[in-house]
């Protein structure tokens, strides 16, 4: 007779990691907000047009703007009324992007702490980030 392995173990990591996960949301309450705004709110098709400028040298906004658009389109209203429905006025935002907490706060919710979130960078994504500081004053810590 073939021996049987019990599954016990991993059955009680997965019950930890749901008890220590129950314990954290007691701790640290937040939200996760989702807005479809894909390319800074151009749409997803504009957004493969902006890549292709962007293969030819400009960058992320300055393709944007090429295709008719504004450089950043994405508005926080969405994200505003959805912390009111939750109850919510007051936030610690997590995010390196100025424009996001200036209009939360213009759309009612006082944003009582900007909290930067680390980024990755690499030769792929470094001319991306640092225009990202440059144009539209990205709290991103990067040897500039």
């Amino acid at each position: 007779m073939p021996h049987r392995r019990r599954v016990r173990q991993p059955a009680l990591r997965l019950r930890g990691a749901a008890a220590r996960s129950r314990r954290a949301h007691r701790r640290l309450r937040g939200y996760l907000l989702y807005l479809r705004q894909e390319g800074r709110g151009i749409g997803l098709y504009a957004k493969l047009d902006a890549y292709a400028l962007q293969d030819t040298g400009l960058d992320t906004y300055e393709a944007n703007v090429a295709l008719g658009h504004g450089e950043d389109e994405r508005s926080y209203l969405v994200a505003a009324q959805m912390l009111r429905a939750l109850g919510t006025s007051r936030i610690a935002l997590l995010s390196n992007n100025p424009d996001k907490s200036s209009q939360l706060r213009r759309f009612g919710v006082t944003v009582a702490e900007l909290v930067p979130t680390g980024v990755h960078l690499s030769g792929s994504n470094a001319r991306y980030l640092v225009t990202k500081v440059r144009r539209a004053s990205h709290t991103l810590d990067l040897p500039l």
